[in-house]
């Protein structure tokens, strides 16, 4: 190969991973105050965004798109009722998802950009009764840790390292949230590590 198609290589790869395509965008911009459709695992298109690993944001304190993705998913998430949604459940295969921090008075919702589970509990508990805006109707009991350690980049382009607890939903379980949408950027449902209690 000579240097041209290298170089051409190196501009394509690189542009993908700071910018939105133009299919991501469309789906930021389209109707700004309006949630979007959450993608369902039964519908097959859905299927293939939903089970496909996401990729990282670079860049995010320059990205312009990245705030209106946000609030994008936070209407989605509003409209929905849920407790955390991420950005290929609208169709968007980027690191980034909102969970809410039940472990805070008022439950704020925080953004997670890039996020990591570093650190874990040895032991798995079966946490009942776990649901998915992409699975209608439909609960399971699924493995998670007993708590994680994580770290990503918040909204304000800051990085944040965290300890969230997991349990039962009579507890704080933002842990539990957290990874559930975790999941979701590497391409995995719930309905993969269901469990009995």
């Amino acid at each position: 190969m000579n240097k041209l198609v290298y170089l051409f290589l190196f501009f394509v790869f690189t542009a993908c991973g700071t910018s939105f395509s133009s299919v991501e965008k469309a789906i930021i911009y389209d109707s700004p105050e309006s949630p979007a459709r959450v993608l369902k695992i039964n519908e097959k298109k859905d299927s293939i965004i939903l089970r496909t690993p996401s990729r990282n944001i670079k860049n995010s304190k320059k990205n312009k798109d990245l705030p209106l993705l946000v609030k994008k998913l936070h209407l989605t998430l509003l409209a929905e009722n849920g407790v955390g949604i991420a950005a290929p459940q609208i169709g968007i295969n980027r690191n980034i998802f909102l969970f809410l921090r039940l472990d805070q008075p008022g439950h704020p919702v925080e953004v997670a950009i890039n996020p990591k589970i570093i650190s874990h509990s040895p032991e798995i508990i079966c946490f009942q009764n776990d649901g998915c805006l992409s699975v209608p109707d439909k609960y399971g009991n699924s493995q998670r840790y007993s708590w994680i350690e994580a770290e990503y980049t918040n909204i304000h382009g800051e990085k944040v390292r965290n300890k969230f607890l997991g349990g039962s939903r009579k507890e704080d379980y933002t842990g539990i949230i957290f990874q559930h949408e975790y999941d979701h950027i590497q391409g995995k449902l719930y309905i993969d590590k269901l469990c009995e209690p």
